[in-house]
This record gives structure tokens, C-alpha cells and sequence, in this order.
């Protein structure tokens, strides 16, 4: 390959590895048409498809060692998908609409754990459409489980931000699995650490915090940013697409602070 050749490659190859600021529209995207459908989370939750999957994807997880990822933990993202768009002012339909996300987001893990937010989403669709849901607003929840997973997921719409920080707030011991504590890895440790774990809504003050309390016995704080940062990461870009700060308290002390 000449020089010249293997230069038009390499930048070919920078443009692709943009970062986020780089990556940053020009201007404003044109809002999807597409009318409203009157599919619930009561209509998704009661589909068989759903139950059968979600039980699998924990069953699954949990032969190879993950914690909980069950109908606790959809039902709670769920709740909290919804009470931060509502706490914020959102119209009801984006606040159901992340009800749903937040109850959908990992059913991908029955196929596998690797790319459990592609697949999720794949198999999320067919569902969606067969109880007569609009495609513009499949089209959202889909973008939303898509991109929950802070590999390479972004926050690209307000029911998705939602997701984000519903999802990585969820840290708590009733997701561990292992009775044993001689048989936890650093998951399950810090995890099991979590005695309380609370996502605090301010709307007057637009901050999200994440309000936990640890057994420093069983985990130190550094521990829980060793395993976490990136999603922490992740939670602090969906805030900032929310118009908000995220900050972490732990044992009632600020360690993280960001501004939008």
C-alpha cells in the first residue's frame, strides 16, 4: 500500500474514533412523525414473550455467575426510569414510554451477555410491534435499550437518558446471588456492600444524585469506583442530556460532583 494510500486510511480510521465532543451535531435533527399508541407497561409486562424471556435472561446470567437481572431489577428500573422524567416535567407519554424501556432494557441476555443491548433491542421490536405500538415510538425505546450499556451506548434521547441512570443506580445487596462471601468476585462484594441505594431527583436544582450506603467492612469506597466508573461516567453524559448535574453521596458525604 503506498503512503499516500496508508495516510487516507489512518485518517479514515480517526474519523471513526471521533470522541463525544468531537461527535457533536451541527444542528438540530428533525423530530420523527408518527402518532401515539396507547400500548402500556401493564400491556408489555402481561405479554408471554416478555415473561419468558426476562426469566430466561436471569436464569441464563446466572449460570455464569452475574447478579441479579430479573423481574426485581426490570421492575425497578422501570420505577425509576419513570420518576426521573416525571420528577423533571416530561409529558406522560415519554414517561411511560420509559417505564417500558426500563422494563425491556436487558431481556437481551437470554441470547447472550456480549451485546445483550443490540440483541435486546432486536427481539424488543417484534414484541412492541405485535401488541400495535407506533414505529416512531418504537423506534425511541429501541434507540433506549440500544444504548444503555456504557461500552459504546450514548444517551440520545430523554427516555434513554432515563434508562442510563436507572439502570447503573441500581447497586444493592439483594442483587447477589452468592450466599457464600468466600465465593464473591469484586461484583458481588461491592454489590452486597450497598445496604441502600436511592436516586434523588432535585428538579428546582436539576441534579441527580445517587445517594448510597456502604458497609466500609466489606468495601471501601475506591472499590465501588473501581468497578463503576465507567457506568458513572455514562450516568453524568445522560444527566447533562437531561440539563442536569449527577452527583454520588456515599455514607453521607459528596464524592462526585459534576457540572452540566
Amino acid at each position: 500500500m503506498s503512503r499516500a494510500a496508508d495516510a487516507a486510511g489512518q485518517g479514515h480510521i480517526e474519523e471513526l474514533g471521533r470522541d463525544r465532543k468531537e461527535a457533536r451535531p451541527v444542528g438540530p435533527a428533525p423530530e420523527p412523525g408518527g402518532r401515539q399508541s396507547s400500548v402500556s407497561l401493564a400491556d408489555v409486562q402481561a405479554h408471554e414473550g416478555v415473561q419468558t424471556f426476562i426469566a430466561l435472561a436471569d436464569r441464563h446470567l446466572g449460570q455464569i455467575g452475574y447478579t441479579e437481572h430479573g423481574f426485581r431489577h426490570a421492575g425497578l428500573v422501570s420505577k425509576i426510569s419513570y420518576n426521573v422524567l416525571h420528577r423533571l416535567g416530561f409529558e406522560e407519554r415519554d414517561k411511560e414510554l420509559a417505564a417500558i424501556s426500563g422494563y425491556l432494557h436487558d431481556m437481551g441476555n437470554f441470547v447472550s451477555r456480549s451485546f445483550h443491548s443490540q440483541t435486546g433491542a432486536t427481539i424488543t421490536y417484534d414484541l412492541l410491534r405485535e401488541l400495535g405500538m407506533s414505529y416512531k415510538e418504537v423506534g425511541l425505546i429501541l434507540a433506549a435499550i440500544g444504548n444503555h450499556e456504557e461500552e459504546f451506548g450514548h444517551p440520545v434521547n430523554a427516555i434513554g437518558a432515563a434508562l442510563i441512570v436507572a439502570d447503573k443506580s441500581d447497586v444493592h445487596r439483594s442483587r447477589v446471588r452468592a450466599k457464600d462471601p468466600t465465593l464473591f468476585d469484586i461484583h458481588d462484594r461491592v454489590n452486597y456492600a450497598v445496604e441502600r441505594s436511592f436516586l434523588r431527583v432535585d428538579a428546582p436544582h436539576r441534579t441527580l444524585t445517587l445517594e448510597l450506603t456502604i458497609d466500609t467492612e466489606l468495601a471501601d469506597v475506591m472499590d465501588y469506583f473501581e468497578i463503576f466508573l465507567s457506568r458513572m461516567v455514562m450516568c453524568r453524559r445522560a444527566a447533562e442530556y437531561l440539563e442536569c448535574r449527577f452527583k454520588i453521596d456515599i455514607n453521607g458525604e459528596r464524592v462526585l460532583s459534576t457540572e452540566s
